[in-house]
């Protein structure tokens, strides 16, 4: 998936745009896990996190286009 949006003559990079929404959705999880009291077995909270991230990331961008497909259908 290489390319951009335009948006208005504004083009924006859609790793740039899918890097937004895996933000949004890597912060849900990682609430959800904290009220659980998951990061207690956590070794390092923060590289945990950017693993979630890198996976959410790859997820995203894996599902984004045939999700992109349904929509415009």
């Amino acid at each position: 998936m290489i390319g951009e949006i335009d948006v208005q003559g504004l083009y924006i990079p859609w790793l740039l745009v899918l890097a937004l929404v895996t933000f949004v959705i890597a912060k849900a999880v990682s609430t959800l896990l904290s009220r659980l009291g998951f990061y207690r077995l956590v070794w390092h909270p923060a590289l945990f996190d950017l693993g979630l991230y890198v996976i959410l990331l790859f997820a995203v961008q894996r599902t984004f286009p045939s999700l992109l497909k349904l929509l415009m259908v």
